[in-house]
């Protein structure tokens, strides 16, 4: 059986977003509006033994990047032994976490000594009555806490990602990469995708972010950078400083061609793209006693339905999911 996951446009799938809850204890209206509902049951998300299996399957094939995201990952009840178990399987060598921060004031220490060497934390705005208006009614502090907590952890790098959305938090991108550079973050900026009615919505406020990077390179002196990850952002760094500036570009700039990712929702579902609905279910396989051998295969087949790209510009309304079931 090959040791590779080779789709059919050619591209080399190594890291894999595997999602531990479609829940999150925040309502940021581009993700997980208020109101919002059909959320799966704790008996349908795959277990830790579930997990565990699928991850290694993903390993023996050549997936050596694995990022934990939900909904919120860090609601998942006794998430780190997860983690460990997970970072002890050989193959992985880069296991990373999404997450809101909210938590992670009283969990970075243990997250980064159960195997988690780095994370990514979703933070639009520092201001707190902002904040909460993004967020459904969120608190700011928490959040801030949390990054201080990893920051003193030794989690690194650790990555702000902000959405940027023109007439709610486009005034303040120069502050943000001044907060990441004394803090010794690394700046995210995302455009909204139409993901859901909430990322739907979101798009009203899209905005093209090659104008915004250059609109920064002129304020910070600018020149192009780059940054270990497996992910598809465009990095930008402050002249004379440690400080990188990410654009990740789906809409203006879509990177497809270079898509080396899959992910997997909470309850077991494999989805090729977050911008189409291909997907093949595991879990009917993990629960029924498959061996290792017909649960890699099915893996390996459903890399033939992955697309050459996304949707998203032709059509925007096409995805209904709430983006907090993948994780974006």
């Amino acid at each position: 059986m090959s040791k590779a996951l080779i789709d059919p446009q050619g591209r080399h799938i190594t890291y894999l977003r595997l999602s531990l809850t479609d829940r999150c204890n925040l309502r940021c209206f581009y993700c997980l509006p208020k109101g919002a509902k059909g959320f799966s049951t704790p008996r349908e998300w795959l277990n830790f033994d579930e997990i565990e299996r699928v991850v290694a399957a993903f390993a023996s094939l050549g997936v050596s990047r694995i990022r934990l995201t939900g909904g919120e990952p860090l609601a998942r009840p006794d998430i780190t032994s997860l983690i460990a178990r997970i970072a002890a399987i050989p193959a992985i060598d880069d296991l990373s976490l999404s997450t809101n921060a909210t938590l992670l004031a009283h969990t970075a220490r243990p997250l980064k000594e159960a195997g988690i060497s780095r994370i990514n934390v979703s933070l639009d705005t520092l201001r707190a009555d902002r904040f909460s208006t993004i967020t459904g009614g969120g608190e700011l502090q928490p959040v801030l806490d949390g990054l201080a907590a990893a920051r003193e952890a030794g989690l690194a790098p650790v990555k702000i990602n902000m959405v940027a959305m023109r007439g709610i938090n486009d005034d303040e991108f120069a502050d943000m990469v001044r907060y990441c550079g004394d803090n010794n973050f690394t700046l995210r900026l995302i455009e909204t995708m139409p993901v859901g009615s909430g990322g739907q919505m979101a798009s009203e406020h899209y905005l093209d972010l090659n104008t915004v990077r250059r609109q920064l390179s002129d304020t910070f002196n600018m020149v192009p950078g780059a940054m270990p990850g497996g992910g598809p952002a465009r990095y930008m760094q402050v002249v004379d400083s440690n400080l990188k500036v990410g654009f990740i570009t789906p809409i203006s700039q879509h990177f497809c061609e270079t898509c080396n990712r899959v992910r997997l929702s909470a309850e077991g579902v494999l989805y090729l793209c977050l911008g189409q609905e291909h997907s093949v279910d595991l879990r009917p396989l993990l629960r029924s006693g498959a061996s290792d051998e017909v649960l890699q295969a099915a893996i390996i087949k459903a890399l033939a339905l992955k697309p050459a790209q996304h949707d998203f510009n032709e059509q925007p309304e096409k995805i209904v999911r709430f983006m907090s079931k993948l994780g974006g």
